[in-house]
């Protein structure tokens, strides 16, 4: 008698998991995107795409206020160089054939948080009805003496 609720049990194990094995048949899981790399500027120079397009998501790369492909970042401090890091990812965006609205996560990089107040008078240019993506900000020394750097994903779809 004492082995009849183990059975019981066990049976009732086996027609669950035979349940579920025939739930799935024929069921695989998607095809993986094929990454889209995006090169707005044409080929690259340095050894990283300024974005990659994955199904529905665009990861924008580090971006800096730079102008082209060179380096060196405008002059003028925090104001001018966040507006050119705003333009540099709203061009790279385009290039995917998406706008800033489509932007859903961004991560800023300061050389010195005093300057988020500025920095954030000219991001917040960027976007309308209070519709931000979300963001988080950390303080680091960034290359060549760069004030910011934005990091950001936009939604395809």
């Amino acid at each position: 008698m004492h082995s009849l609720p183990r059975r019981l049990a066990f049976a009732a194990a086996v027609g669950v998991a035979a349940l579920s094995l025939a739930a799935c048949r024929g069921v695989r899981p998607a095809p993986a995107a094929e990454p889209q790399f995006i090169h707005p500027d044409g080929p690259p120079v340095n050894p990283f795409s300024p974005a990659v397009r994955v199904g529905d998501l665009v990861f924008v790369s580090g971006t800096l206020g730079t102008t082209g492909t060179g380096l060196t970042v405008v002059p003028g401090g925090i104001t001018p160089e966040t507006r050119q890091v705003m333009e540099n990812i709203k061009r790279t965006l385009a290039a995917a054939g998406l706008g800033m609205d489509r932007l859903v996560k961004c991560t800023a990089f300061l050389a010195d948080l005093k300057e988020w107040p500025a920095m954030n008078e000219v991001y917040r240019s960027y976007f309308s009805n209070g519709k931000y993506p979300a963001r988080a900000a950390v303080q680091a020394t960034l290359l060549n003496g760069a004030r910011v750097e934005l990091e950001c994903v936009a939604a395809a779809r």
